[in-house]
């Protein structure tokens, strides 16, 4: 039996989240796009604040769409008060992981926890998750900026990535620990990649090997960008990477457990039904004169 999906995904939030990842990838990747001369190019100064300001309301518009999604498609209760719940929890716990080990060589133990609550909850709920996660926790630590709405979707792309990996049906013990394990890997090592692409337009003062050149070829500024990410971030995301390995395989057990607990109990698929409150009046009105 599949496991049950506090934020189901349908046809239309699927739609909605292949949208605001597409506007994401433009977000991240518009310097290495823009033509030479180019309006983009042009003014590379206001594209920062101009996808601060639309990813936060692409973002609503998912969480909106993945809301209605079981209302829209299978008849069932959408984002209910339970889901809300337990979204307002992991990312309250998540949020407050973060400032253990941000800035200290890129040990992040937030991301053993949204890869872990990704794989059980589901890609729709990871999403969110993610979102909301790095969101609280650039409130909870100072961290607004031009670069929140990056942090935001990139997270929101690694949880809902561990939601899709496969064999969250029968997949468990020590292979589940080292999939999840391997895929923090590789997520922490991407998510520190795109954060990269998104600030490195605009760090002035570096040598001309490893800084943007705008309006030059694509493969040369590729070239330029893998040598700004091993001489720059490499020594944190390396250390990103090895903490949510080992923090998966250490905790990945009793962490996994208690989250499928939580969804189990909390019975996000039960349907819910109303009935006339004078039936049930009636009813123990006709066990007592039987019982007499």
């Amino acid at each position: 039996m599949s496991p049950t999906r506090p934020v189901p995904l349908g046809r239309r939030s699927t739609a909605a989240l292949l949208l605001v990842s597409a506007v994401g990838v433009v977000a991240f990747g518009w310097p290495l796009l823009g033509a030479p001369g180019g309006d983009l190019v042009g003014h590379s100064a206001d594209a920062p604040w101009l996808f601060a300001a639309l990813l936060p309301l692409l973002l609503a518009v998912v969480v909106a769409q993945i809301a209605e999604g079981r209302a829209a498609s299978g008849g069932e209760a959408g984002m209910d008060a339970k889901s809300v719940a337990l979204l307002g929890v992991l990312a309250a716990a998540g949020a407050a992981l973060r400032p253990l080990g941000a800035g200290t060589a890129g040990i992040e133990p937030m991301f053993f926890l949204m890869v872990l609550s990704g794989r059980v909850l589901g890609p729709g709920f990871g999403f969110v998750l993610g979102a909301v996660s790095m969101f609280a926790s650039a409130l909870l630590t100072g961290g607004v900026g031009p670069w929140l709405p990056f942090q935001m979707l990139a997270m929101g792309w690694v949880c809902a990535g561990a939601g899709l990996l496969p064999g969250a049906a029968g997949l468990r013990g020590r292979r589940e620990l080292v999939l999840l394990a391997g895929y923090g890997a590789v997520a922490s090592l991407l998510y520190g990649t795109v954060m990269n692409l998104q600030g490195w337009p605009y760090l002035g003062g570096m040598s001309s090997s490893v800084s943007f050149v705008a309006g030059d070829p694509l493969p040369a500024n590729l070239a330029r960008f893998t040598a700004y990410c091993l001489a720059t971030s490499l020594g944190w995301d390396l250390p990103r990477a090895a903490v949510t390995v080992v923090l998966c395989l250490t905790l990945g057990t009793p962490v996994l457990r208690a989250l499928r607990r939580a969804t189990r109990r909390a019975a996000f698929a039960a349907p819910v039904a109303f009935t006339d409150p004078s039936e049930g009046i009636t009813a123990d009105a006709s066990a007592d004169a039987s019982g007499r």
